[in-house]
């Protein structure tokens, strides 16, 4: 594998009750943290009830965001296609390629919540095989065909997109996947990406890595296309600090709330989580292997693990969430920047292996320093003499 990308999967999750203005703002100005940290992709989700993950329209979001980071890549992290008609979503995204120059990254999904598919008369079961249907029709709107269809929600005749994407030949698309193979198989079977969001928080998440990656594989060779494991990213969550017992404390601000999101209010059964207090909470992050509340060291520990489990990826997501205070946040997200991501970004073998030679080398090289003082000082000294 080559460069090793990182960046950030933010829902977000925001306890209910505070300003959600505020709360946008303050995802925004992660974002441009994060631009300035040079991390490579921030992906946004969409989601309309429950009262944490606040954001409606991540293509509105990632307008915005456009406007204030200008290196980093956006991606819909996800729009959930079975919601919408998927002419609209076509055209939405093709626009944003061009307000964005080319940065917006495109990953679809079902739609997480089941309080949000409710309120438009979906269960989850239709939204998953609307999935299918919605992505097939997506991909002909961006390859240029006029498309007639009829789907459970929407009915399009000579459907056709007014403009070509900015990208040429296309932005990156990626599929998410949890633990079932559904993710996985339409990637393969349409040569995309995959965006496994429950890499790490289930076990069946973490064991099914590898098995996504040949499921992939068998899709796209049956279907003719290929993938590639750079398009593959893996989510996941991490808090670190300058020492494990720094970290530990800054997690006491938001933790709890976190877990009791996916505990007691979404009804999202895959991100399956446990702990009756912060301790309880740190120790299943840690030692259930699912993220890392501790320092760089563990952190570079547990990316190394998901490669070896996965056999090679693309892309670490790490998890947003508000865990810590937003500065804290950021200074976590700075220190995995400066400490992690160059292991595996082909970046700090080369300074310390020159610092490796210099130390080796420095007994000698101090002794020819001193000697061609000594040298000089002779020189002076016989030049003083002579007159």
């Amino acid at each position: 594998m080559g460069r090793m990308k990182f960046g950030v999967f933010l829902a977000p999750v925001h306890a209910p009750g505070l300003n959600p203005t505020t709360s946008l703002e303050r995802d925004l100005e992660l974002i441009e943290h994060l631009d300035k940290l040079d991390y490579d992709e921030a992906w946004i989700g969409e989601h309309h009830s429950a009262g944490s993950e606040i954001i409606g329209s991540p293509e509105i979001f990632i307008a915005a965001a456009a406007q204030r980071a200008r290196r980093i890549k956006l991606g819909t992290g996800v729009t959930s296609i079975s919601y919408h008609n998927p002419l609209w979503v076509a055209d939405r995204l093709v626009l944003l390629d061009h307000l964005t120059r080319g940065r917006v990254l495109f990953g679809v999904g079902p739609g997480s919540l089941p309080t949000d598919s409710a309120m438009i008369g979906l269960n989850p079961t239709e939204t998953r095989e609307l999935l299918e249907v919605n992505l097939d029709i997506i991909l002909r709107l961006f390859a240029g065909e006029t498309v007639n269809a009829k789907t459970r929600t929407h009915e399009l005749i000579d459907a056709r997109l007014q403009m070509r994407p900015y990208s040429d030949p296309l932005f990156d698309i990626a599929v998410a996947a949890v633990a079932s193979p559904t993710g996985a198989r339409l990637a393969g079977r349409h040569g995309l990406g995959l965006l496994n969001i429950g890499a790490t928080l289930t076990p069946d998440g973490f064991d099914a890595l590898a098995h996504h990656w040949n499921i992939m594989e068998e899709r796209a060779q049956a279907a003719g296309t290929t993938v590639d494991r750079s398009g593959w990213r893996l989510v996941g969550p991490f808090h670190i600090a300058e020492t494990v017992e720094q970290a530990y404390k800054d997690v006491e601000h938001g933790i709890e709330h976190w877990f009791g999101y996916f505990q007691k209010v979404a009804a999202f059964p895959q991100m399956a989580v446990s702990g009756n207090n912060v301790k309880e909470m740190i120790d299943f992050i840690n030692t259930a292997g699912i993220g890392v509340i501790g320092t760089a060291d563990q952190a570079a520990a547990q990316v190394q693990r998901l490669v070896d489990q996965s056999g090679g990826f693309g892309s670490m997501l790490l998890m947003g969430h508000d865990w810590a205070n937003p500065e804290a946040t950021k200074r976590s997200f700075e220190i995995f920047a400066h400490e992690v991501a160059p292991r595996f970004q082909n970046q700090a073998e080369r300074t310390l292996e020159s610092a490796a030679l210099a130390e080796a080398g420095r007994a000698g090289h101090a002794q020819a320093q001193l000697d061609a003082i000594a040298h000089m000082s002779k020189k002076y000294e016989a030049e003083k003499a002579a007159g």
